[in-house]
């Protein structure tokens, strides 16, 4: 007959009930339970559409027709497109001449408002929205007549200095203009406040102290406004790169909604309407597919050289 000894007896700790073990397990599970939607969601709607990017790019692709493997004959085409070509200058240049103004407004915007002595300061950090939040149609309706050769507000005012009037929609620097300037215009409000919102973590007492030791306001603004924005600053000019380079819908508005024209030498026409040309009217969905992929590693390349730029600005000393 053999007897039976309890772990407590022999010195062993007692086993966890079967409820804790299994509580624990969901402590365990429950993380990542939550986060797997958005993981679902990104590989439905961003990750597998890339990968077939990438797939559709080796391909005489067409839509209704047959799909005839090419290697990398769309890419070998790119290169020697001078359309692509155009519109990747175009781009560049569109997005240098939008996101530097407005990042270096909203950095201003951002030291004005958060001063203390500014009254009715809700009212103005309010008022930073109504760009990102009005509709980019009607932005494009304003800036339109604002910057229209015969009638324009711009023209006007250049008129009663002596200067010629502008035909700003078929020039390239003056199209570049007028996007990047209804560019700056939506979105210098929402990096103002990002910036805002990060000057106001800095305790209020280290201002004070400053301004006691004899700082002025630019000093201030170099020696401790800048150093804490310093996370955000590069967080936006990442962000901004990759928006920048795939403006669409401002250049398409500017150019009554054809992406295949945009002016006699094609001077508004950025990748991304490059590709829906391609792609939408023309129907070459495997060479549409290059573009998407050149500009993705363009894009890449791009915020990557940013970000590694940004984060090795040390804060100004003296």
């Amino acid at each position: 007959m053999t007897t039976s000894i309890s772990p407590t007896k022999a010195g062993l700790p007692p086993a966890p009930p079967v409820d804790a073990a299994r509580r624990g397990f969901t402590e365990i599970i429950a993380p990542y339970a939550y986060i797997t939607p958005f993981f679902v969601i990104f590989a439905v709607f961003g990750l597998i559409p890339l990968l077939f990017t990438f797939y559709v790019a080796l391909f005489d692709w067409n839509p209704i027709g047959e799909h005839v493997f090419v290697g990398l004959d769309n890419f070998s085409g790119l290169l020697g497109d001078t359309r692509f070509w155009n519109a990747a200058r175009n781009t560049v240049s569109i997005w240098l001449l939008s996101t530097v103004p407005q990042l270096l407004i909203a950095l201003v915007l951002a030291h004005m408002l958060n001063h203390v002595r500014l009254r009715l300061a809700v009212f103005f950090r309010m008022t930073m929205l109504v760009p990102y939040i009005t509709s980019v149609a009607a932005t494009a309706i304003v800036f339109a007549q604002m910057f229209d050769r015969d009638y324009g507000l711009l023209n006007w005012l250049l008129s009663l200095m002596g200067f010629e009037h502008i035909d700003f929609n078929q020039s390239v620097m003056g199209s570049h203009v007028l996007i990047a300037v209804m560019v700056t215009w939506r979105w210098f409000g929402y990096t103002a406040l990002l910036y805002l919102a990060s000057l106001q973590a800095v305790p209020r007492a280290i201002y004070e102290a400053a301004a006691v030791d004899g700082a002025g306001g630019v000093r201030q603004f170099l020696h401790i406004s800048l150093p804490a924005l310093r996370p955000v600053i590069v967080f936006t000019i990442v962000t901004s790169t990759i928006g920048g380079l795939q403006i669409f819908t401002e250049p398409l508005l500017i150019n009554r909604g054809t992406p295949n024209i945009c002016g006699p030498i094609r001077q508004c026409q950025t990748l991304t309407l490059f590709l829906f040309e391609q792609g939408f009217t023309q129907f070459r969905f495997g060479y549409a597919a290059a573009i998407g992929v050149a500009l993705f590693v363009m894009v890449v390349a791009l915020a990557g050289l940013n970000y590694f730029l940004s984060t090795r600005i040390r804060p100004v000393k003296g």
